[in-house]
């Protein structure tokens, strides 16, 4: 398995990746899929920012990916940037989520970026199981602030120095 920055031929495997997050889990609070132009358009702006897409792939399938994007859009934010990683659920347990998130870290220092942010949906024991071994500190919990599947979904901010 190899990490290398995305190419326009690796969004099919993102597009799976995240319209199985949105169908399946309360990863990503959306209900309903995407399709390849939004993805298409996300990863353009991502480059036009300077902010990188990475994937894991191995054997020309793509594992997982993770990008960071701005927090807030206000300039007294540009220190930070929010991540977020996702796996192909084929793929999990093999580390590639650590993998992905760690490799966040050197381009966005290289930005001059100080603070990574994670929104991480409440009960997501592994989530934030992983963000706390890679020096992540949870910051806020909000209760009930959103809802997928019917259910009310609590927010844990957790964001790591750089």
């Amino acid at each position: 398995m190899m990490l290398r920055d995305a190419v326009e031929a690796d969004l099919p495997g993102i597009l799976a990746i995240y319209n199985h997050a949105v169908l399946n889990s309360t990863a990503i609070w959306n209900d309903t899929p995407t399709d390849l132009a939004n993805r298409l358009a996300w990863l353009r702006d991502r480059r036009d920012k300077s902010y990188p897409v990475i994937v894991a792939e191995e054997n020309g399938e793509v594992l997982g990916y993770a990008s960071f994007g701005d927090f807030r859009p206000f300039d007294g934010f540009r220190i930070s940037v929010e991540h977020s990683v996702y796996v192909a659920e084929a793929a999990r347990g093999r580390g590639i989520g650590r993998r992905l998130v760690e490799s966040l870290f050197d381009p966005a220092r290289a930005i001059g970026k100080k603070v990574m942010i994670g929104g991480i949906t409440g009960g997501n024991a592994a989530s934030l199981a992983l963000h706390a071994a890679l020096g992540f500190v949870e910051t806020g919990h909000m209760p009930g602030i959103g809802i997928k599947f019917g259910q009310r979904l609590d927010l844990v901010l957790v964001q790591k120095e750089l």
